[in-house]
């Protein structure tokens, strides 16, 4: 589980299948209201609070991204706190249970993102992906100093995007940037067909 701020009153949390599965949660839990996927946000939250000082008490906004092969982002944004909190302590509420107030949106996204540290990466795999026929597309990001290619394997048969997520797997690691993030904070360096631009530019 990794935590990473992004502003002050939101946070993203990335969680692998591992994560998970330690948990005895299915991908699909999260799309359902069960107590296991209350507890690993309640987990969340306690880790946001000790490492980032992010303190989850009043309304949040609950963002879930679902990426394939590589597990799930989570966006946290708090809201403005009500100044009403002593209203609603009740005797009989149990007070060992945490209680948020979340508007939970859940997002299934099929881009493939994976992030390279040096460039020479993204040339050699843009160049095995192109020769192996296995995709001329994508799209290629700057963001917080690593180079970070994302496919929209729509339409793809299975055997071809596992292909080119083995590929990808090789030369980068997975990233839980989802692309609202990367096009809001990040630079758009090809918009459209990244790996034949590259492949036309440069050789491995």
């Amino acid at each position: 589980m990794k935590i990473e701020r992004l502003s002050q009153d939101k946070i993203r949390i990335f969680l692998t299948f591992d994560d998970l599965l330690e948990r005895g949660i299915q991908k699909d839990d999260m799309w359902r209201e069960i107590p296991k996927v209350h507890e690993l946000f309640s987990e969340m939250m306690d880790q946001a609070y000790s490492e980032l000082g992010f303190d989850a008490s009043g309304p949040l906004a609950v963002e879930v991204f679902a990426l394939p092969a590589q597990g799930m982002v989570v966006i946290v944004t708090r809201g403005k706190a009500e100044s009403q909190h002593n209203e609603h302590t009740d005797p009989d509420e149990d007070s060992d249970e945490d209680v948020y107030e979340m508007e939970v949106t859940l997002e299934q996204s099929d881009v493939l993102m994976y992030a390279f540290r040096d460039f020479e990466d993204v040339i050699s795999v843009s160049n095995h992906l192109f020769s192996a026929g296995l995709s001329e597309d994508g799209r290629l990001y700057n963001y917080k100093g690593n180079w970070i290619l994302a496919f929209d394997p729509a339409g793809t048969e299975p055997a071809k995007t596992h292909a080119v997520i083995a590929l990808l797997a090789e030369y980068g690691d997975a990233t839980s940037v989802t692309k609202a993030v990367l096009e809001e904070y990040g630079k758009v360096i090809i918009s459209a067909g990244a790996v034949r631009e590259i492949c036309t530019h440069f050789k491995p």
